[in-house]
């Protein structure tokens, strides 16, 4: 993947996994990777911003204190919103997803950084875990009541009977779905970005002004993305948690 060309490495290379620590348990590569390093300074970026903005609490908030807040506020207001007040106990959990996302596409964007989010086993271990829990929940609070979600309601025997496979087919897909959105916009936008830049340097100074306003427009554009990235895959978990809640 990290193949020379001429004008530089693959567009893919910012992709590969290299270990920084090697770390191994007979057979079993664990070892603390580039991508490791990047989630946890994701996490201590999380860590850092609500300490600092809650370590000095005053009535008119600051930056930082502004920040954590808006961001708490935007989160919970999503879960309230798609899950009621029920669904009000799992804002932790909805709230660490979306910052763990957030930072870590965010971060993903600053200039030799490793996006881990552009990789799909991260992206379908967060939904496969998200996908379980959700499960888990549904059964937790309606026993085997949790099947008549995939039954519509109100739907004749018959056409039950042909819905219910399709709609059980729909809820086992949604971990797919989830990883493949975030991996997939994340990965086309980083190499979009390596394929315009290459094009500055092969251009030269006067000739590369175009691919430059390119690169300029797509990291805009990607900061966008990260953004909604985030927030989509944060919806999606407040939207499956609210079948599991309610079913419906």
């Amino acid at each position: 993947m990290a193949t020379e060309h001429a004008g530089g490495h693959s567009p893919m290379a910012q992709f590969e996994i290299h270990p920084l620590i090697n770390i191994k348990i007979g057979d079993v590569d664990i070892s603390y990777t580039n991508s490791a390093l990047f989630m946890t300074f994701a996490v201590a970026l999380t860590a850092l911003l609500f300490w600092g903005a809650t370590r000095h609490r005053t009535m008119v908030p600051g930056r930082l204190q502004s920040t954590a807040e808006i961001l708490y506020e935007f989160v919970a207001g999503m879960v309230k919103e798609n899950t009621g007040t029920a669904g009000m106990k799992y804002f932790p959990f909805v709230f660490s997803i979306f910052l763990f996302i957030l930072f870590g596409n965010f971060l993903g964007l600053m200039p030799y950084a490793f996006t881990f989010t552009s990789h799909i086993i991260v992206t379908a271990a967060l939904a496969v875990f998200i996908f379980l829990g959700v499960t888990i929940i549904g059964f937790a609070r309606h026993g085997l009541h949790f099947f008549s979600l995939f039954v519509p309601p109100g739907a004749p025997l018959g056409i039950a009977i042909v819905l219910a496979p399709l709609e059980l087919f729909s809820y086992l897909i949604r971990p797919v779905s989830m990883s493949l959105r975030l991996f997939a916009n994340m990965l086309a936008g980083h190499v979009l970005l390596k394929v315009l830049a290459g094009f500055i340097i092969s251009l030269g100074v006067i000739f590369g002004i175009v691919p430059f306003a390119a690169v300029f427009a797509v990291t805009l554009l990607e900061i966008m993305v990260a953004a909604i990235q985030a927030y989509v895959f944060a919806l999606l978990t407040c939207i499956y948690l609210n079948d599991a809640i309610h079913l419906h």
